[in-house]
């Protein structure tokens, strides 16, 4: 009888979600994905693990409830198969907080976290949104106003209890985003999410000089950021391996040595930027700031 019932379920699950993956294939997203579902989901990524079927790319499991383009599925696939220690986030460069890549795990899935953001409005106004959200209020997210620099990172980080192991870093300050990651040493995420400069091609790992006070729009929207080799080489140097990236290439994932490399094994960066998107991005938008100052790393 318990066989049975088993089997009823699968078969079930599999008429659910078949449809999904086929959905996310040939859209290349699906928008608020709400709790339930992505329960579902969660327990069908890791049924097929546990039953050795093939498992869905990236390009496959995006959907996006609160990120900006399709991380929350992908950040929700990744968890889902190595599991969490703390559910633990830290988040740099969050704007109000009700777009980036750790709102859906704070409202859906009940994760503490950190945020950061550099603009004092955005911050009041995120903390009156999770103040009002019916699935936080209880315990918001400590929502911090700080303008982010090597000098200060861990210090803050620290002084909002937080450190040692966590299961969540992400980081988009449209700057030093690069130099932010090398200096974080306080804590210890299992997963690196950062924003990449897909303008570049896989080999060259550039980034800007580090400048305290830098702003992208100052000089030119696209004089920015490292390139996805630059953070690779970090990446290695820290002790993680590029993982994936979302299908432009401009959000990279990375995970901790010794956690899950028998699901998600390093993969290359070109193969993270064959998106038309990056294609013409280098043919087209590199050209207007391939001279200014760029620091090889």
């Amino acid at each position: 009888m318990q066989q049975r019932f088993k089997r009823a379920l699968r078969r079930a699950l599999d008429r659910i979600f078949l449809p999904y993956f086929s959905h996310i294939n040939t859209s290349g997203g699906i928008s608020r994905v709400d709790q339930g579902v992505q329960v579902l989901l969660a327990l069908k990524y890791r049924e097929l693990h546990r039953d050795g079927r093939p498992l869905p790319g990236f390009d496959q499991v995006g959907f996006r409830s609160y990120s900006q383009n399709e991380e929350d599925g992908i950040i929700l696939f990744i968890f889902s198969l190595i599991g969490t220690t703390n559910k633990k986030a830290v988040e740099i460069g969050v704007g109000d907080g009700t777009e980036c890549n750790t709102a859906n795990l704070i409202i859906n899935h009940g994760w503490t976290a950190l945020l950061f953001d550099g603009d004092r409005a955005n911050v009041l106004r995120g903390q009156e949104f999770y103040a009002r959200c019916p699935d936080t209020w209880v315990f918001p997210p400590t929502f911090v106003h700080a303008w982010i620099e090597m000098e200060n990172v861990n210090q803050l980080i620290r002084d909002n209890r937080f450190q040692g192991e966590i299961d969540l870093l992400s980081i988009d300050i449209d700057g030093n985003d690069y130099w932010v990651w090398k200096a974080i040493d306080c804590i210890q995420p299992r997963v690196v999410v950062v924003e990449c400069h897909n303008i570049w091609g896989p080999e060259r790992a550039v980034t800007i000089p580090y400048r305290r006070d830098f702003n992208k729009f100052n000089l030119h929207p696209d004089y920015s950021g490292a390139s996805l080799a630059a953070f690779v080489k970090l990446g290695r140097e820290k002790g993680y391996r590029l993982v994936g990236c979302n299908r432009y290439g401009f959000n990279a994932f990375f995970i901790r040595e010794g956690v899950g490399e028998q699901v998600f094994p390093e993969v290359p960066a070109a193969q993270c930027l064959n998106h038309p998107q990056a294609l013409l991005g280098r043919q087209t938008r590199l050209l207007e700031v391939k001279d200014y100052e760029w620091v090889e790393v």
